[in-house]
C-alpha cells in the first residue's frame, strides 16, 4: 500500500493548513507510511489531483493509494472516527479482488479454503511431491456425525481475496500449512518466527494451522506438539495424510461452533453489518438504528450462516437460510447481497441435484448418506420442500431451529429454476462495478452447470457476458489466463471454433507489444492447440476428398506458426509448417499468394533444407513429414516394358512353373492371395543390369516454371539403382510425359512404391498410395538374373527391306547379297561379347524352308572348330565364324516357278533365276502343288552347349536373338534401327535359333548358346 497525500505549502487558507496538519498527525501517530506530494511546485500536480478525484474544485489534503482516489479531509476524519482508517486507505487493495479464480464451480461453495504453502527455502519438486499427498485428503468424514467436511486446496491465494471471505466464506482462507525444512536446532527458531509471521497474513480468518518440518532432529523434533509435526526427511513421512485428516477435522470444529454461535446469536437488535471491502466506505455515519439498516443486517446474517450450515455438510438448513435470506434482501433492494443469496441457493440446488459435482476436478467426489438420501427423493415432487413462516422469525431474525419454519417455496430449486436465479444473480452483480470478478465467476458456475444439462446455447450466453465484463486494468498474464479459460469452456460445450478464437487471441496475447519479453513458445503452443477448432490437423494424409474447414482461417493461422516457430529460432519448423501450407492449401491459393508463400520457403530452406524425418517437439507431439505429392502433380504412372531388343522371353515347355504347386487340390485363402498378387504384378519382366523406365504423367499448377530436381524412384524388394533427373515443366503444362530410370542390381520382384523429388529445397518422398486420382497398371514386376548379350555383324551389306518376326519371340534383320544359279560368295559373320557374363557354347544350324509350296535347297555351309576353340568367349572378346553361300536351284517340275518368283517381287534375268535376293514380301492365296519332299525338314547343324543360358545383342547393322534349350528365359537383343536382310528368330518348339535369308533356295539357322 503506497499512501499519497496532495499537499499545499503555499497556501493563504488557514483551514487547508490546519486540515493538512491534521491529517499528517494522525498519519503519524498510527505509523502509516505515506508521500506528500506538493502541489503548489507543478500546476501539473494539481489537474492531476482534480482529475483523479473526480472534482474540478478539489483542494488540498487528498489522499490517494497509489492512482486509486481515497476520500478528502472529511472521508478522512468520518473514517478515523470510526476506526476504520486502514480500510479507508486500503482502497485499492480491498476494493474489489484482483484476480478471478476461473476454476471454481458452484460445489466450491461447499468447501473450505486451506492454502498450503512453503517456508524458507524449499526446493519446488520437495514441495509439490508434499503438496500432492496434502491434496489427496480432499474430503473427510466427520467422526461421531454422518457429515463431509469438502476441502479446496491453493499453494497461492491473494491476501486481497481474502477480504471477501465474509461476502462468501468458501473464499475464507480458514487453515494454514506451511512446509518447511530446517537441518540443526539452531535454525529453530528462526523457522518459528517465520511461520507465525506467515500466519499473520491470514490471521483474520484462520482457524487452525499446522507446520510440517523436514530434516530437523534430536529434541525438538521429539516434542508433542499439535500445530508442528516433524519428519526425518521428505521420503519418511508416512503419516502426512493422517496429520491432514486431523487438522481437518480441527477446523471442523472451529466451523460448527462459528455457525451455532452465529445462529444463535443473542446480542439482540446489535447484529453486525457484514460487508464487501468496497462498501465500508458507504456506510460510515449511516443511521444503525432504522429498521431499513437492521433488515440489511438481518438479511445479510442470515445468508452467512447459509454460506456456514453449507460448508458443515447442512444441506437442507442452509437451503432455507438461503430462502429467508432472499426474502429479507430483496424487500431492502440490498443488490449485492441478494445476488450472493440466490447464487447460494443455486449452488446448494446444484450440490443437491449432481452430487458427483459440474466440473472434472470434483468428478471424484463421494456424497455423504443424507446427500445420497435426498438424491433418491429429488424425482419425487413435494419430498424436499420446506416451507418459510416469517412469523417464526426471532427479534433479531435468527431462528436456531430450521425445521418450525413454514413458507411458500419450495427448499431445492428445480434445473431449470438454478439458471434463472443464476441469470438474476448476475444481474445483480452488474449493478457493481466492483464486482467484476464476481459476475464472471458466477457466469462461469453457470455454464459448468449447463454443461452438465447439455443446454450448450444458454450456456454460450453466459459465456457472451462474461466477455464483456469489465476488470479493470489486468496484466497481460491475466489477459491470457481469461482467455484460455474463455477457450476451455467454449470446447467444454461443443463450441470448437469459438473455443480455438479464444485460444488464438489467447495466443497473440503472449506476444503482445506491451510485454518486454514476448512468449513466443507460449504462443506457438497456443496456436496448436487452436488447430482442431478449425478443422486443421498437421497430418497431410487427413486432407483427402473434400476440404473441412475455412480456408482462409486456416491459411492465416499457419501463417501464424510459421511466423512464431521463427521467432522461436526454429527453422526447421517453420519449412515443415510453409511446406504444410503449400501442399494442403494450393487450391486456395492466388497465383501472388503461391509466388509468395514459395520465395519464402526458398528463402528457409536456403538456412535449413526441409526433409522428410518425423520433427518432435518438447511437448511430445510429433509433426509428420509433407511430400509435395501436388509440385507437380501426378496423374498416371505406367510401368514400361523393355525395348523390344532388350526384352527376356520364357521359352516354352523347358521348366514348369513350380510356384504354383500345392499339395492342397483347393486353397481360398491361397487363392485370393494370389489373385490380389496378379491385380497388382506386370505381365512383363524387367532385367537385372538393364535400365528399366517408369513413365509419370505430370501437370505442374504453379503459374510459372517449376523446377524439379533428384526426381528419382523409390522402390522395395530388390536393390535398385535410381537414375535421378531434373526436369522443368513450363507454367501451367498440363500433362507433361516424364520418364524416370534405374538399374535392377539383384533379381526378385521389385515394387515401385513411388517417386522422390526435390522442390523449393524440400526433399519429399511421395508415395503411390497417396497421390490422389493417379491411374497405375501395376507396380510389381519380376526381375530376372542378368542374361548374356552378343553382339553379331556381317560382312553383308544391309538390305533395304525387313521381315516380320513369326512369332513374338523372334526378331527379324536382313542382308543383302545377289547371286546367280550355281555361284558361291563368303559370309563371314562376327561374333561379340558385349555384356558381363560368358559364352561358353555356340551353335550353327540350317534348316530347309518352304514358301508358297516351292522347294529350296541347301545352300550354306560352314566350319565350327575355329570358332568352338575360342569358347568361351569371354566379355570384349569376338569370334569370326565364315559361312560358304552357294546358290543350287532345281527347275525340274515348276512350270511356273518363274512366274512364281516374279509374283514374289524377285527379279529374273538370264539363267534360270538371276534375282536380289529379298524377303518373301506377302503369301499367294491360292494353293498350289509341291513336290513330296515339301513336307521335309533337314537340320545340319553343329552343337556344343555346357550352359543353357545365352543373350546375344546385335549392335550397327544386324540383329540376333538368345536361345535357352535348358532353361526357360531367352533375350532377343536386335536394336530397332537395324532392318536387314537375314531373319534371326527362335523356335519355341525345338529351342533353337533361325537365321532366315528369303529368295535363297535354302535357309541357313544359327544357333548360338552361351
Amino acid at each position: 500500500m503506497g499512501v499519497k497525500l496532495y499537499y499545499t505549502t503555499v497556501t493563504p487558507s488557514r483551514s487547508i493548513k490546519s486540515q493538512q496538519a491534521d491529517v499528517t498527525r494522525i498519519l503519524d501517530s498510527k505509523g502509516i507510511k505515506y508521500e506528500i506530494i506538493d502541489i503548489a511546485q507543478d500546476g501539473e500536480l494539481r489537474e492531476e489531483m482534480r482529475k483523479n478525484a473526480g472534482d474540478a474544485t478539489a483542494v488540498p489534503p487528498q489522499l490517494f493509494n497509489e492512482d486509486q482516489y481515497c476520500g478528502n479531509y472529511e472521508m478522512f476524519c468520518e473514517a478515523v472516527e470510526a476506526d476504520t482508517v486502514d480500510q479507508f486507505l486500503n482502497s485499492l487493495v480491498g476494493l474489489e479482488m484482483s484476480v478471478p479464480d476461473y476454476m471454481q464451480c458452484a460445489e466450491d461453495h461447499q468447501t473450505v479454503l486451506v492454502v498450503v504453502q512453503p517456508v524458507g527455502i524449499v526446493a519446488e519438486d520437495q514441495f509439490f511431491k508434499i503438496y500432492k499427498r496434502i491434496t489427496s485428503v480432499s474430503q473427510v468424514n466427520i467422526r461421531d456425525s454422518n457429515r463431509v467436511l469438502f476441502i479446496r486446496y491453493r499453494h497461492h491465494y491473494l491476501p486481497e481475496n481474502n477480504e471477501w471471505g465474509d461476502f462468501q466464506t468458501h473464499r475464507k482462507v480458514v487453515g494454514l500449512i506451511a512446509i518447511t525444512t530446517c537441518n540443526s536446532a539452531k535454525e529453530w527458531p528462526q523457522t518459528a518466527e517465520r511461520f507465525h509471521g506467515q500466519k499473520e497474513v491470514y490471521s483474520s480468518t484462520l482457524y487452525d494451522s499446522r507446520l510440517l518440518v523436514f530434516g530437523l532432529q534430536g529434541e525438538i523434533a521429539e516434542q508433542q506438539r499439535t500445530d508442528v509435526a516433524f519428519y526425518p526427511g521428505f521420503d519418511d513421512c508416512v503419516e502426512v495424510e493422517k496429520r491432514v485428516e486431523d487438522f481437518v477435522e480441527s477446523i471442523f470444529i472451529v466451523l460448527e461452533s462459528k455457525r451455532l454461535d452465529r445462529a444463535t446469536d443473542k446480542s439482540g437488535d446489535k447484529i453486525p453489518l457484514l460487508c464487501v471491502p468496497f462498501e465500508k466506505k458507504d456506510f460510515v455515519g449511516l443511521d444503525t438504528d432504522s429498521r431499513h439498516y437492521k433488515k440489511r443486517c438481518q438479511g445479510r446474517m442470515r445468508k452467512h450462516v447459509g454460506d456456514l450450515c453449507l460448508q458443515a455438510g447442512m444441506l437442507q438448513d442452509a437451503l432455507v437460510h438461503y430462502h429467508m435470506a432472499v426474502e429479507l434482501l430483496r424487500g431492502v433492494n440490498d443488490f449485492l447481497w441478494l445476488g450472493a443469496a440466490l447464487e447460494g441457493l443455486c449452488s446448494a440446488s446444484v450440490i443437491f441435484h449432481y452430487p458427483g459435482g459440474t466440473a472434472g476436478k470434483t468428478a471424484g467426489r463421494k456424497p455423504n448418506i443424507s446427500q445420497a438420501t435426498d438424491a433418491g427423493k429429488r424425482h419425487r415432487p413435494g419430498a424436499q420442500e420446506v416451507l418459510i413462516d416469517p412469523g417464526a422469525l426471532t427479534a433479531n431474525g435468527i431462528s436456531a431451529d430450521t425445521s418450525t419454519e413454514i413458507g411458500r417455496t419450495k427448499n431445492c430449486l428445480s434445473p431449470e429454476d438454478i439458471i434463472e436465479k443464476y441469470k438474476e444473480a448476475i444481474s445483480y452483480y452488474g449493478k457493481y462495478k466492483n464486482a467484476g470478478v464476481i459476475e464472471l465467476e458466477a457466469c462461469v458456475k453457470a455454464v459448468r452447470v449447463l454443461a452438465i444439462q447439455k443446454r450448450a446455447r444458454e450456456a454460450s450466453e453466459f459465456l457472451q457476458n462474461a466477455v464483456y465484463i469489465n476488470l479493470g486494468q489486468l496484466s497481460e498474464e491475466e489477459k491470457i489466463q481469461r482467455y484460455s479459460i474463455l477457450s476451455e469452456l467454449y470446447e467444454l460445450i461443443g463450441f470448437h471454433r469459438k473455443s480455438a478464437f479464444f485460444k488464438r487471441v489467447a495466443a497473440m496475447q503472449c506476444v503482445a507489444p506491451t510485454i518486454p519479453e514476448p512468449g513466443w513458445k507460449a504462443c506457438y503452443k497456443l496456436l496448436l492447440e487452436t488447430l482442431p477448432g478449425y478443422s486443421l490437423s498437421l497430418d497431410p494424409k487427413d486432407f483427402k476428398g473434400t476440404h473441412r474447414g475455412w480456408a482462409a482461417v486456416q491459411m492465416r493461422l499457419l501463417h501464424e506458426l510459421v511466423y512464431a516457430s521463427r521467432r522461436m529460432g526454429n527453422p526447421a519448423l517453420s519449412v515443415r509448417h510453409l511446406s504444410f501450407l503449400l501442399q494442403t492449401m494450393l487450391d486456395f491459393l492466388s497465383d501472388q499468394e503461391k509466388k509468395e508463400v514459395t520465395q519464402s520457403l526458398e528463402n528457409y530452406t536456403s538456412k535449413c533444407p526441409g526433409g522428410m524425418e518425423v520433427i518432435t517437439l518438447p511437448d511430445g507431439l510429433k509433426l509428420p513429414p509433407v511430400p509435395f505429392t501436388k509440385l507437380p502433380i501426378v496423374r498416371s504412372v505406367k510401368l514400361l516394358n523393355l525395348p523390344v531388343s532388350l526384352r527376356p522371353h520364357k521359352v516354352k515347355g523347358l521348366v514348369q512353373n513350380m510356384s504354383s504347386a500345392s499339395p492342397f487340390i483347393y486353397s481360398p485363402i491361397l487363392l485370393h492371395n494370389r489373385n490380389e498378387e496378379r491385380c497388382k504384378k506386370i505381365d512383363f519382366q524387367w532385367v537385372q543390369g538393364d535400365v528399366c523406365e517408369v513413365q509419370l504423367m505430370v501437370y505442374n499448377p504453379m503459374p510459372y516454371e517449376l523446377r524439379v530436381e533428384n526426381m528419382g524412384l523409390l522402390t522395395s524388394g530388390v536393390e535398385f539403382e535410381s537414375l535421378p533427373a531434373t526436369l522443368s515443366l513450363p507454367a501451367e503444362s498440363g500433362l507433361y510425359p516424364v520418364t524416370l530410370v534405374g538399374v535392377p542390381r539383384t533379381a526378385g520382384n521389385i515394387t515401385v512404391n513411388g517417386y522422390h523429388t526435390s522442390v523449393f529445397g524440400v526433399n519429399s518422398d511421395c508415395l503411390l498410395e497417396g497421390l490422389l486420382n493417379v491411374k497405375s497398371s501395376g507396380c510389381l514386376v519380376e526381375v530376372i538374373p542378368s542374361l548374356p548379350r552378343l553382339q553379331l555383324s556381317t560382312s553383308l551389306p544391309r538390305s533395304s527391306h525387313t521381315t516380320q518376326p513369326m512369332s513374338k519371340e523372334e526378331l527379324s534383320c536382313s542382308v543383302s547379297v545377289q547371286l546367280f544359279n550355281g555361284e558361291t560368295q563368303k559370309l563371314t559373320i562376327t561374333l561379340e561379347n558385349i555384356g558381363t557374363e560368358d559364352i561358353e557354347s555356340l551353335e550353327l544350324n540350317s534348316k530347309t524352308v518352304t514358301t508358297k509350296e516351292k522347294l529350296y535347297g541347301e545352300f550354306l555351309s560352314w566350319e565350327m572348330a575355329e570358332a568352338l576353340s575360342h569358347l568361351p568367349l569371354k566379355p570384349g572378346q569376338s569370334v569370326t565364324l565364315a559361312v560358304g553361300v552357294k546358290v543350287n536351284l532345281d527347275f525340274s517340275g515348276q512350270e511356273n516357278l518363274l512366274q512364281d518368283l516374279n509374283d514374289d517381287g524377285i527379279s529374273v534375268t538370264g539363267l534360270p533365276i538371276a534375282s536380289p535376293l529379298r524377303q518373301v514380301l506377302k503369301p499367294r492365296p491360292e494353293n498350289k502343288s509341291v513336290s513330296s519332299d515339301s513336307g521335309k525338314a533337314e537340320y545340319n547343324h553343329i552343337k556344343l552347349s555346357t550352359r543353357p543360358w545365352f543373350c546375344p545383342r546385335v549392335r550397327g547393322s544386324v540383329r540376333t536373338s538368345v536361345v535357352l534349350p535348358a532353361r526357360p528365359w531367352f533375350y532377343p537383343c536386335v536394336p530397332d534401327s537395324v532392318r536387314e536382310s537375314v531373319v534371326l528368330s527362335v523356335c519355341p518348339r525345338v529351342h533353337v535359333c533361325r537365321l532366315f535369308c528369303f529368295g535363297f533356295p535354302s535357309v541357313a539357322l544359327i544357333s548360338v548358346t552361351g
